[in-house]
């Protein structure tokens, strides 16, 4: 984690994603401290920037997905971490991303870059990120297929919803969810697990 991040002004809104192997919901999603459902937990973050930049670089349609390996207490560290930006991304707008999801230039990222043990070569890869109510989807070629929909509630128009929750890299207000998802970058494959959705807003001055 870099201690003192470079001094940077930016700021991103979009639609954030994810899908683990935990149970509905991921123990680790509430708070770092509790253990997840599994030895390890396995999932990925799914951005889609549609607002946002620093200074003359846009982010507004750029799409990233972050894939981890961590243990099931993930307040200990050492989670494994790949990133992977859309290869339709240009040069700077890359350079950004790494900016931003490293945490060298402050942030939410920033909080959670302390927790990365190692990270993995970034790929650049074509990304596909669809929405569709409830329904989320993101592919990631050759690595990643996953699908999540939102759970509905007692009214049957309306999904379940998190209101008020902490969370650094999420809106307060998430939707509940159960994902699918085959993933050969970190072997996940699962049915009917953790997922939820929300639209972010991060901004730093």
């Amino acid at each position: 984690m870099s201690q003192n991040p470079r001094k940077k002004t930016w700021w991103a809104k979009g639609l954030l994603f994810e899908n683990c192997n935990c149970t509905l919901v991921c123990p680790g999603h509430v708070h770092f401290s509790q253990a997840c459902s599994h030895d390890r937990c396995l999932g990925y973050w799914a951005i889609r920037f549609d607002e946002g930049g620093a200074e003359a670089v846009e982010l507004a349609g750029i799409k990233v997905v972050i894939t981890y390996d961590s243990p099931q207490h993930m307040i200990e560290g050492n989670w494994i971490q790949r990133l992977i930006i859309d290869d339709s991304a240009s040069a700077q707008q890359r350079g950004l991303c790494e900016e931003i999801f490293t945490g060298q230039i402050g942030g939410p990222w920033q909080v959670l870059a302390q927790f990365v043990g190692s990270r993995l070569p970034t790929e650049y890869r074509p990304v596909l990120i669809e929405e569709d109510g409830g329904r989320k989807r993101v592919s990631v070629s050759g690595l990643i297929e996953s699908t999540i929909e939102a759970i509905k509630g007692k009214n049957r128009s309306e999904p379940v919803r998190l209101t008020n929750m902490f969370n650094q890299i999420h809106a307060p207000e998430q939707e509940l969810a159960l994902g699918s998802s085959r993933c050969s970058a970190i072997g996940l494959q699962s049915q009917g697990t953790h997922a939820l959705s929300s639209h972010f807003s991060w901004r730093v001055d």
